[in-house]
């Protein structure tokens, strides 16, 4: 009896360890099931597992140290050794929050100060005439990067393992919640608020379990481009720099823009409706869309209409900053030779910004449709409603 409950105690206590982490990070098999309720769960009692699993130790264990043979001693020694690794391992190790750190130092640049590559990828937020930029070689570390734009708070996000860029407004009910990286859900980065410790999904701020379950962080408009292209529409935008205490971090993510991870949960596929591949995706009410990355950079411009919306995708001579646009009524064709568009109820030229440069429209900005450049198992995990473009399908 004192062996089994010794054996008892310590599967219960290295298990609980193991199970709470595997199911909320990318170990083998772990992200493919529907496990959050039951990692929410260990996660919440974990100390209640953690004395359980003490008691059925702890007699047996001091029972064998105190008149068991020598070899009795040193085999319950290994064993409890053994936990006491796989303790440090997955709550000092492996734990998403022990391997991406938020910044110390928060610099911004603007102008000639400004220390990033223009031709870095960015998200950039604008807010009441405000700009702002944030490198995905930077907040794809980071995870999440706290900021004002503005006088306005703001969440800044990124999983490099979804490809997904999003930013939040951190209040929830009225206070500015602090959130921390807690680990994955079907490969997205998930975050724990402070106040309730309720789990949110960075995909689309959804809170998936614990007291808030159901709640939505308000999502704040955004764009993903090279910096380049940002600085033209927001030439005034302020653009965050690299933290001096991170560098090697960085350094690991410098080719991630171009779809070059190290890892291959982080590297694309060029082939199209890959796990890995890219696709632009909106999502219109209830309805969602994939546009392939390919097919845009063949066409360069693609026309659809989705939930009753008009919609014209762009990508510019970067092959990198991509755009949507809710295009009304208006047909638009495309001149190859000078990168142009030509609408076709008033001929008026357009750029490939969705600025008319001449003609009877001159100077109407079509206005900017939320969109994203994510990896399609993201997108159609995370909105399994969606349907996927086909260049020859009729817009």
């Amino acid at each position: 009896m004192r062996v089994l409950l010794f054996i008892l105690g310590i599967v219960i206590l290295v298990g609980v360890e193991i199970l709470r982490v595997y199911f909320i990070m990318p170990f083998p098999g772990s992200q493919q099931s529907e496990t959050i309720a039951i990692a929410y769960f260990l996660h919440s009692y974990i100390n209640v597992f953690r004395l359980l699993g003490f008691i059925a130790v702890a007699i047996p264990f001091l029972y064998y140290f105190r008149s068991g043979s020598v070899w009795a001693r040193v085999t319950v020694s290994v064993f409890l050794i053994v936990y006491l690794v796989v303790f440090y391992l997955f709550n000092f190790r492996f734990l998403a929050e022990k391997m991406f750190y938020q910044p110390s130092h928060k610099i911004f640049a603007a102008g000639d100060a400004n220390k990033i590559p223009a031709s870095n990828l960015i998200i950039g937020v604008t807010i009441h005439g405000v700009s702002k930029a944030y490198p995905i070689q930077l907040i794809g570390y980071h995870h999440q990067v706290r900021d004002t734009v503005g006088t306005t708070p703001v969440m800044i996000t990124y999983c490099t393992v979804c490809r997904t860029g999003r930013v939040f407004s951190p209040l929830v009910d009225g206070k500015d919640e602090k959130f921390r990286l807690v680990g994955m859900d079907h490969f997205n980065a998930m975050f724990e608020d402070a106040t309730t410790g309720s789990w949110w999904r960075q995909v689309n701020g959804e809170a998936i379990a614990g007291p808030l379950r159901g709640k939505m962080l308000e999502e704040i408009p955004s764009e993903q481009m090279k910096l380049s292209a940002w600085l033209v529409l927001h030439p005034a935008s302020l653009v965050m720099q690299p933290d001096g205490d991170f560098k090697e971090q960085y350094d690991g993510l410098k080719n991630y823009d171009k779809g070059k991870g190290k890892s291959h949960l982080t590297k694309a596929d060029s082939l199209s409706w890959k796990d890995k591949s890219w696709v632009v995706g909106v999502q219109q009410g209830m309805q969602a869309r994939a546009y392939d990355w390919n097919d845009l950079l063949q066409h360069t411009v693609l026309q659809d209409t989705l939930a009753g919306s008009s919609l014209l995708i762009t990508l510019e001579a970067d092959s990198a900053s991509f755009h949507v646009f809710d295009r009304d009524t208006l047909r638009f064709e495309y001149d190859p030779s000078a990168r142009s568009l030509r609408d076709v109820q008033t001929a008026s030229q357009w750029n490939l910004q969705g600025h008319c440069e001449e003609g009877v429209l001159k100077d109407r900005q079509l206005p900017v449709v939320q969109s994203y450049q994510e990896f399609w198992h993201s997108w159609r995990t995370f909105r399994p409603q969606t349907t996927t473009y086909k260049v020859d399908a009729k817009p």
